[in-house]
């Protein structure tokens, strides 16, 4: 029988399993299960455009060729005829149009039903890709059958050889009896069934041979947020998705376009300020949301995903944040994507503390990016206790930079007998309450943090010995949050009071 997976066709043997076409998986990550059916008349106003480099997917506009029930016979004939700097055409093939011989304004994204020499019998799909004004053959009021509203980039990459493979509408709310998203790798596959594993998305900045730096901040979250691969769904709701790991980060508003279906935003203010947001519903733009991706592919586990799914996503590009790597290592992960360094001092026993430009868009515009190091010996290397303090050692990232990068920076304010203290600055509102306090002995080498209840509060202190009385940070123990440990504990006598102190952390 056959099944579609990640949108092509493939032959399994009856009674195949999921795990028998994903043995490499991601377990912890839902996928998208599509059960054959017969489809409704009237499905959605979307319509899924698979190319050989990607999926768009399109709002139709009034009856289409694209729409219509023969739109399966024009996949045969929707070949790259011809592109350029303003469109890119499909085809040819057949069509009742009667062109009107004039000239219309076009918008990126449009998708237009044209001909060629003004003959229908020569008709094409043509996508638009700038803001452009022509005569591409089409009728009266310009011939707009559709808007792109995901994959947007994907004409831009189109050149000789690639083609239309498919068209097919997306899934509505209505098909979620017959679809849905599971992790059960026992799943029975049917025949027709379509199984959607991941999302794929890119940064509207980013596309080949122009980047644009206008959205470079609100990217750079999106990318640290999701750099692991993997989207977690906080909220689900009948428009969106969101993932709220980094809820109450601090992100600017830079780009306040329309969140059509497909769009991912980053919200810049408000109580869910630093979240990020997959659409499947069109909704207007807001200023307090980002534009900062399209998904290109895997939309249907976007509009299928429950709470407290994980779903796998690839964003375009790859972030490039070296901070934290060997100098030898930053020096090949930069080779590797082409991009020039200017390195301090570029010793093999030295760390990388520090990149600029610190945002991945403006790294790959300018190609290259200037690095400030320090020695290993200078780098204290700490390892914090999520399990046991998970609000606190938020806050221990955010204040010391450990949130955004591999090594952070705290200043040292100073040392008596076995105590050294740090005095992070730390936002106004910030709540850290009593979590993980000691009992018993505090060992050496814990790291700690002054919680609310004292006046010295975000005090952050390490002690070298034992205690029964006082934590590290010199307070009682209902006054201190353990949050880990320090490693490499000889290199605190280096510590010099009024400098600012490097660390790594070690998981």
């Amino acid at each position: 029988m056959e099944i579609r997976l990640d949108g092509e066709w493939m032959e399994v043997s009856e009674g195949s399993r999921i795990a028998d076409i994903l043995p490499d998986r991601d377990p912890a990550c839902s996928v998208a299960v599509i059960r054959p059916a017969e489809m409704e008349a009237a499905v959605t106003h979307q319509v899924r455009i698979a190319s050989t480099i990607g999926d768009l997917i399109v709002n139709t506009i009034g009856a289409s060729p694209i729409s219509a029930p023969e739109a399966s016979d024009l996949v045969e004939r929707l070949r790259l005829h011809w592109v350029d700097r303003y469109a890119a055409a499909f085809g040819p093939f057949s069509s009742d149009i009667v062109p009107a011989r004039e000239q219309h304004r076009y918008e990126r994204g449009d998708l237009i039903l044209g001909c060629g020499g003004y003959d229908p019998g020569r008709s094409y799909l043509i996508f638009a890709k700038v803001r452009h004004m022509a005569d591409h053959g089409a009728p009266a009021g310009g011939g707009v059958i559709g808007k792109v509203v995901s994959g947007q980039w994907i004409p831009d990459r189109w050149s000789e050889g690639d083609r239309i493979t498919g068209i097919e509408p997306v899934i509505s709310s209505a098909d979620r009896a017959r679809s849905f998203t599971t992790r059960d790798d026992s799943l029975v596959l049917q025949d027709g069934m379509q199984i959607v594993t991941r999302m794929q998305a890119v940064a509207v900045g980013f596309a080949e041979g122009r980047i644009d730096v206008g959205t470079a901040a609100s990217t750079e979250h999106l990318l640290r947020t999701l750099q692991d691969g993997r989207f977690v769904v906080g909220r689900a709701s009948s428009t969106h998705i969101r993932d709220e790991r980094r809820i109450r980060t601090e992100v600017p508003a830079e780009y306040p376009g329309s969140r059509l279906a497909g769009s991912v935003t980053v919200r810049a203010t408000g109580r869910s300020a630093g979240g990020i947001y997959i659409y499947t519903t069109d909704l207007p733009g807001s200023p307090v949301h980002t534009v900062v991706a399209r998904v290109t592919g895997g939309v249907e586990l976007a509009a299928l995903a429950q709470e407290g799914d994980l779903l796998c996503i690839e964003i375009e590009p790859e972030r490039f944040d070296v901070v934290g790597l060997p100098v030898q290592e930053a020096t090949a992960a930069a080779h590797e994507r082409g991009i020039e360094l200017a390195v301090d001092v570029g010793a093999d026993d030295r760390v990388v503390v520090d990149q600029k430009p610190a945002t991945t868009l403006e790294v790959l515009e300018g190609g290259r990016a200037t690095l400030g190091t320090k020695s290993l010996e200078e780098v204290i290397d700490i390892r914090l206790d999520d399990e046991r303090a998970p609000l606190t050692c938020a806050v221990f990232r955010e204040i010391t930079g450990l949130l955004e990068h591999a090594v952070g920076r705290i200043p040292f304010f100073f040392r008596f007998e076995d105590v050294y203290l740090f005095k992070p600055s730390i936002a106004r509102g910030t709540s850290i309450n009593p979590e993980n306090t000691p009992s018993g002995e505090v060992p050496p080498f814990t790291l700690a943090m002054t919680n609310d209840s004292r006046k010295g509060s975000g005090m952050v202190g390490v002690r070298t010995t034992s205690s029964t009385e006082f934590g590290p940070t010199s307070e009682p123990f209902s006054g201190t949050n353990i949050i880990g440990s320090v490693l490499h504990p000889e290199k605190l006598a280096r510590l010099k009071e009024g400098r600012m102190v490097y660390i790594r952390e070690v998981r």
